[in-house]
C-alpha cells in the first residue's frame, strides 16, 4: 500500500495560487471601464508574479522528493539461528540484527558466512537456503557493498529468493568471508547515513565471525 505524500499540497500550492491570481486579474481588467497607466502597470507586475508561482510550482513538482511507496512485506516475522553457534557469535547477532531493524529501515536481514547461513530475522522469506548469485558473488569478490535501490527493475533480484517476494530494496555488505544482506519495504529508502551505519556495524560483526567461527562446522539435519 502507498504512502500518502506529506508535501503533495505543499508542491501544488504556488499552482493554485498563482493561477487563482491570474484569474483575479483577468476578471479586474474586464470589470475596468477606464484603465490608468498606474493599474497597466500593477496587472503587468501581477501578471508576472503570477507565472513565477506557476512556473516555481511545476518546478517543485519535478524537483522536491516524493516519500518512497512502503510496502507491506509478504511473510511471517521470525528470529532463526544456525544451530550450534558459540554463545558469543549468537549474542552478537541477536544485537547486530536488532539494532538494524529498529534504527534503519531494514524489514528483513540474513547472514551467511562461509556457506552457510547464520541468521535469519525480521519478515522471513520463503526460501531458508542462500545460493549466492552474481551480486553476491561480485560483493565477495571486491569486498565492497552493493545497494540495489528499487529491487524490481534489476533482473538480478531473483537471486534473493530467500527474502520476502515483495523487498522493494536490498543492500549487500561484506562480513569478511560472507555478507550481511538487508531488505527494505520501499525502494530509494536506505540513506548514507544508513549505509555508513550498516558498514560499522558489518565490520564489527567481520571481526566476532572471524574469531569464533575459523572451524565452524554446521551440525547436519536428520
Amino acid at each position: 500500500m502507498a504512502k500518502p505524500d506529506p508535501n503533495r499540497v505543499l508542491r501544488r500550492l504556488p499552482i493554485v495560487v498563482g493561477g487563482l491570481a491570474s484569474v483575479l486579474l483577468l476578471v479586474n481588467r474586464l470589470l475596468t471601464s477606464q484603465l490608468t497607466d498606474s493599474q497597466a502597470r500593477s496587472d503587468a507586475l501581477g501578471v508576472i508574479l503570477s507565472a513565477v508561482l506557476i512556473l516555481t510550482g511545476l518546478i517543485w513538482q519535478q524537483v522536491q522528493p516524493r516519500s518512497p511507496e512502503v510496502v507491506e512485506l509478504l511473510g511471517e516475522e521470525g528470529f532463526e539461528l544456525a544451530p550450534g553457534l558459540p554463545e558469543g557469535v549468537r549474542t552478537e547477532l541477536a544485537w547486530a540484527s536488532h539494532l538494524l531493524l529498529t534504527n534503519t529501515v531494514t524489514r528483513s536481514l540474513v547472514v551467511w558466512y562461509q556457506g552457510k547461513l547464520l541468521l535469519r530475522r525480521g519478515i522471513l522469506g520463503g526460501k531458508s537456503e542462500v545460493k549466492p548469485g552474481p551480486i553476491l558473488n561480485r560483493v565477495l569478490e571486491k569486498q565492497q557493498p552493493v545497494y540495489l535501490v528499487d529491487l524490481k527493475i534489476y533482473p538480478g533480484r531473483i537471486e534473493f529468493d530467500y527474502l520476502p517476494e515483495n523487498t522493494q530494496g536490498v543492500i549487500c555488505q561484506p562480513i569478511g568471508k560472507g555478507a550481511l544482506i538487508l531488505g527494505a519495504n520501499a525502494p530509494r529508502s536506505y540513506t548514507k547515513q544508513d549505509e555508513t551505519w550498516i558498514a560499522g556495524i558489518a565490520d564489527k560483526l567481520a571481526v566476532t565471525l572471524g574469531s569464533y567461527l575459523q572451524d565452524y562446522v554446521a551440525p547436519s539435519e536428520n
